[in-house]
């Protein structure tokens, strides 16, 4: 792999000769390995697919949990092509992702930023770690009703529950993947010359960023979790909005749609920061 898209490798010191090193080196899967990885998970989706439509139409009783009234993927089907068809789904997709997109933009700065201070300065944990611990383990349905009177508008409230959502994955994830560089590390850049400004962006954040990046994904999961649970309550367009209308119309197949949209949104999601943060650390082997 060539260093051209890495500047700052090729403007480094000696001391970052084991990063140019990994960087050139990283292995690439073969295309029939990735081929057979796809078509097995393909194959799970059929089988979970084949296994919801045999429950749905033999009306499956196992126990405490019953089929008889959960709609078939062919009902699911065909509400989501009246959906499409209607032209409402835009207005709730583009709801929903903006929302998303913007709470998740700023919870990534947020906790990457403060995550970083904390693992790398004492006096920056000992300040901000004990509220940030007391607010962690608070639920973000439970921001709501203190969202709303904090903030003008309700879009600005779900925004901020998106925010909350992702705020602490992406944090958490930071400060541990600082805490897990081996010392030696920075303390032979150091020896070799390295400031303090060269170890942070040549040492500590690559050695950092596979925790960060799955902090990121995590943190895009939770955030579609939060804000469909704000929909829910304070929405008047979005997917979540969109969901309970359904539920409260008693129009199941709806409610399997929304469902199923925000899976496919939140697994898109995730995926593509994947796919970016493999692109942004090529030193890492790719699983």
């Amino acid at each position: 792999m060539s260093l051209a898209r890495f500047p700052r490798l090729q403007r480094a010191g000696a001391w970052a000769a084991p990063l140019r090193a990994a960087a050139a080196g990283a292995a690439t899967p073969s295309l029939k390995k990735l081929a057979g990885r796809w078509l097995l998970r393909l194959a799970s989706l059929l089988v979970f697919t084949a296994a919801w439509q045999y429950a749905s139409s033999t009306r499956l009783h196992l126990g405490f949990v019953t089929f008889a009234n959960v709609p078939s993927p062919a009902d699911v089907f065909s509400s989501f092509v009246t959906l499409a068809g209607s032209g409402k789904l835009l207005p709730h997709l583009g709801s929903s992702l903006a929302r998303v997109f913007l709470g998740y933009a700023l919870a990534a700065v947020v906790g990457v930023a403060l995550g970083l201070a904390i693992a790398r300065a004492r006096l920056a944990e000992d300040l901000l770690m004990p509220p940030l611990e007391l607010l962690r383990p608070i639920p973000a349905v439970a921001w709501i009703p203190l969202a709303i009177l904090m903030f003008p508008s309700a879009e600005a409230s779900m925004v901020f529950i998106t925010f909350i959502g992702a705020l602490f994955p992406i944090l958490l994830n930071a400060i541990l993947g600082v805490a897990g560089i081996d010392s030696r590390l920075i303390a032979s850049a150091r020896s070799l010359g390295a400031k303090d400004r060269d170890i942070l962006f040549e040492v500590v954040i690559p050695g950092a960023a596979p925790s960060i990046l799955t902090g990121l994904a995590i943190g895009m999961g939770t955030s579609w979790f939060c804000l469909v649970t704000a929909e829910m309550i304070s929405g008047q367009f979005g997917v979540g909005y969109y969901t309970w209308e359904a539920y409260t119309l008693q129009n199941y197949a709806d409610i399997v749609v929304g469902m199923l949209v925000i899976g496919v949104l939140g697994m898109s999601s995730s995926a593509a920061v994947r796919q970016i943060g493999r692109a942004l650390t090529p030193w890492q082997a790719p699983n």
